[in-house]
């Protein structure tokens, strides 16, 4: 069962990354209710996620894309990005100065899973975050999430 699942065309354009960003911010922050949708610091791990892939799409394929973003019961998040670039993502390791290079590592590094996959004469980059629901605290007061292991979320984006 799917709690959300929108999509936003994206330009080839750099500042679209920007514009990436504060939709997906916008999406998860309208579906706070599903018990799947990610609490702030996994939705500034999935916010990052999205301006690497949309990044990726934008940089190296110099053509339109299409962002994916589904919530899914019981606790899975899912971005993809689509574009008409036969091209497989590449992943680097980029040396200490290189102001490129690290995206996919990023990808590697703060999602679940990743990957991708031919799709018509393009192809689909996605990652998908876990996001274990929300649980009454004992007494019925706040609600918190069970942890899920420790991971270095990054700052807000």
């Amino acid at each position: 069962m799917q709690e959300l699942d929108e999509q936003l065309e994206v330009a080839p354009e750099p500042s679209e990354v920007g514009r990436a960003r504060r939709w997906v911010r916008a999406q998860l922050g309208r579906g706070q209710s599903c018990p799947a949708c990610p609490d702030e610091s996994q939705t500034d791990t999935l916010v990052l996620l999205v301006s690497e892939l949309v990044t990726n799409a934008v940089v190296h394929t110099g053509r339109p894309a299409l962002l994916r973003l589904a919530v899914r019961e019981p606790d899975s998040v899912r971005l993809e990005v689509v574009d008409d670039s036969a091209r497989a993502p590449r992943p680097r390791r980029a040396a200490g100065e290189d102001t490129g290079g690290r995206g996919l590592e990023l990808v590697e590094l703060l999602a679940d899973r990743w990957g991708w996959q031919e799709e018509g004469a393009g192809k689909r980059v996605w990652c998908e975050l876990t996001c274990p629901p929300a649980r009454r605290a004992p007494g019925g007061g706040e609600r918190r999430r069970e942890p899920r292991g420790e991971r270095k979320v990054p700052a807000r984006y």
